[in-house]
């Protein structure tokens, strides 16, 4: 095993505001000078990151980097001393949004990252592996969340206890309802413990995250199927709202007639279940993936792990082995480890696989044999009905209105060998007991995630679409915030543009200490009255900032620290389970949440104030100022020069006063 930490190669910056030679402005009817003022004076606009916007359970990932970073401070007591540390702070601000950091910060594919405006400069901000660092700091100090001050009365039952599911029971614990979690199977975590294997999530990590919610409260009931132990009626008329998050249990089977009945031809769903539940010591000597998504990247590692068990003496059912496997009780002493052949097939190119690239990497560097663009057209199978070779074909796949076309080549025919086949091409709903919620095979919801044709369930998750872990969990949010509504008799109205967990300025302010009076938005002219928030708008709930709203040149090339990681070479993957990821430092995290542009939020850099012609851009009294509220703009002096404005690195000084 080699330990790698790569460093980005430095390359010179690839903007330019303006050209050597340049001596006019292209945009003047964005710059209405009037002598030497203008009618546009600054305002404040508080807008959403595009890193944020791009996160699907709208972390507050400006917010919990600006703390990291030193930029926002951790509130004080009576005796002026901080609450908690840095980090403890920047962990409950992530956690408002996402209990399960440590989680996430090691298997979310990181959208957030391919949002970051940083990438206009060099690279993305290690938004995902500051999240590591955070959950692991939390696990090893044993912060708890904190409950809520005052309980509902009210009753909410959440089905399955997955990501959807688990996230909504904190969330409404948080709100103060009595949540009850039923589970079908054994243990909770669905995907996060069915299907990723231990070595991405160790299960001492997910056992402790899940604890933490159910220490608020929240009661857990596993080995229950709602609609066969529970009828769905008993249930619906106990609580006054229901949750359902079953996710999509159940594996999609190769579209392919001669897979049927064929007991060496499984989904991908059932062999991770196996795998994770450790009645899965070993694979057939080749293994044969159709897939192309992460999920199959999982089922081809794990073959290369688990290698092939070969008999070391008769068997009176060898010719019986399981397609699954073998349960390692019953024939561990009689056995010897081989590598396993592992071929993984797609139907896009490798350069345009669904999987991430870095699962994709790690794939590849332990000798996984990707094939892409191919479609199986077929199975050879013996007399027994086992399959003995996938038929594939050159294809051209794309995506016409939502809809994957897939067209084989003619004459490209061939064939894979392989004892097992796996089929990792997407999973389906397991309605059974439930069928009358869905009378069309799928359950419907509206824009709040309420199920159509009923007023108190709301559904989240790979229920309503499979998709990421972390779009489980900001369903499961955005679904609370619905069901709070309902509970307190108050009708779910159309949801805001962007659904994020936004800093917010007056909790800020209030924890200065500072008394607010009413406040309106947009607030014009109003440096001379402290109670309120001078000029601000706040779009946090509608607006992305590009990065061409930025003043890039402000940043100086600095690479991304990139965290340490374990990778295993084709030899060495047999049998290895060791976790590969290696958290940051403290001084490593540190260090990366510096690179954070905190795109439409003041990070106190001084530019306005310095090159402000009129000195009308003045630093707000420490003893008022905080996050966000730095500096003022006294309109006495403002002359609508603009240069606050072309100056400010995160775009948070806009000229729209006047407009």
């Amino acid at each position: 095993m080699s330990e790698t930490a790569a460093t980005a190669e430095v390359k010179p910056l690839t903007f330019r505001r303006f050209k050597d030679g340049d001596h006019r402005w292209k945009s003047w009817h964005e710059k209405i000078f009037v002598g030497d003022w203008s009618y546009k004076c600054p305002t404040y606009m508080l807008s959403a990151p595009p890193c944020q916007a791009s996160c699907p359970s709208g972390e507050d990932i400006r917010g919990y980097l600006n703390i990291m970073r030193g930029i926002e401070k951790p509130p004080v007591g009576a005796d002026g001393k901080p609450l908690m540390s840095v980090e403890e702070y920047a962990w409950r601000r992530l956690t408002e949004a996402n209990p399960f950091p440590a989680i996430m910060g090691r298997v979310c594919p990181a959208p957030c990252e391919h949002g970051c405006n940083r990438n206009a400069v060099e690279d993305h901000v290690g938004i995902n592996a500051v999240e590591h660092y955070l959950g692991e700091v939390a696990l090893r100090e044993g912060w708890r969340f904190q409950p809520p001050a005052a309980r509902s009365g009210k009753r909410v039952a959440v089905i399955g206890a997955g990501p959807a599911g688990l996230s909504a029971a904190y969330q409404l614990a948080l709100k103060g309802h009595s949540v009850t979690v039923f589970e079908a199977k054994e243990e909770p975590g669905g995907m996060m413990r069915y299907g990723i294997p231990g070595y991405r999530v160790p299960r001492t990590v997910l056992a402790a995250e899940i604890q933490r919610i159910l220490d608020l409260g929240v009661e857990l009931k596993t080995g229950v199927k709602v609609g066969v132990d529970l009828s769905w009626k008993e249930l619906s008329a106990s609580f006054d709202a229901l949750f359902i998050g079953i996710g999509a249990q159940k594996g999609r089977r190769l579209m392919l007639k001669e897979a049927e009945n064929t007991p060496n031809v499984i989904t991908a769903v059932e062999f991770l279940e196996l795998f994770n539940k450790g009645k899965l010591a070993g694979v057939g000597k080749r293994v044969v993936v159709v897939g192309g998504g992460d999920t199959s990247i999982d089922v081809a590692t794990v073959s290369r792990r688990l290698g092939h068990l070969r008999l070391d003496q008769v068997h009176p059912t060898d010719h019986e082995i399981p397609p699954t496997g073998y349960v390692a009780a019953d024939v561990a002493e009689a056995t010897a480890r081989e590598g396993v052949e592992v071929k993984l097939t797609s139907v896009f190119p490798v350069e345009r696989m669904q999987a991430s690239k870095h699962e994709l990497a790690h794939a590849l560097a332990e000798g996984v044999d990707i094939i892409g663009g191919v479609v199986p057209v077929g199975l050879r199978k013996d007399s027994r009905g086992r399959a003995l070779a996938l038929i594939i074909a050159d294809c051209e796949a794309q995506m016409v209105k939502g809809r994957l076309e897939i067209k084989p080549i003619e004459g490209t025919e061939r064939e894979l060998e392989g004892d097992l086949f796996v089929s990792a091409i997407g999973q389906e709903l397991d309605l059974t007991g439930l069928e009358e919620l869905a009378p069309n095979g799928r359950l419907e919801v509206d824009q709040n995630y309420r199920l159509k044709g009923y007023d108190n369930v709301f559904v989240g998750g790979d229920a309503i679409r499979p998709h990421l872990l972390t779009t489980a969990i900001g369903q499961g949010w955005i679904a609370a915030e619905q069901i709070d509504l309902f509970l307190r008799g108050e009708e779910p109205g159309k949801r805001p543009k962007l659904m994020v967990h936004a800093f917010d300025i007056k909790r800020k302010l209030i924890e200065k200490g500072i008394t607010l009076g009413e406040i309106h938005e947009p607030i014009r002219g109003s440096n001379e009255r402290p109670e309120i928030v001078h000029n601000l708008e706040v779009r946090n709930d509608r607006y992305v900032i590009p990065h061409e709203e930025l003043f890039l040149g402000h940043f100086t090339y600095t690479p991304r620290g990139k965290r340490k990681e374990l990778f295993v070479d084709a030899e060495r993957a047999l049998g290895n389970f060791q976790e590969r990821l290696i958290p940051y430092t403290p001084e490593e995290a540190v260090a990366e949440a510096k690179r954070c542009m905190s795109c439409g939020l003041c990070f106190e850099c001084d530019n306005c104030v310095i090159y402000c012609p009129q000195e009308a851009v003045k630093r707000v009294p420490k003893k008022e100022a905080t996050t966000g509220r730095y500096v003022y703009t006294d309109y006495d002096r403002c002359v609508g020069c603009h240069i606050c404005h072309d100056v400010c690195p995160t775009g948070y000084i806009q000229m729209g006063m006047g407009e």
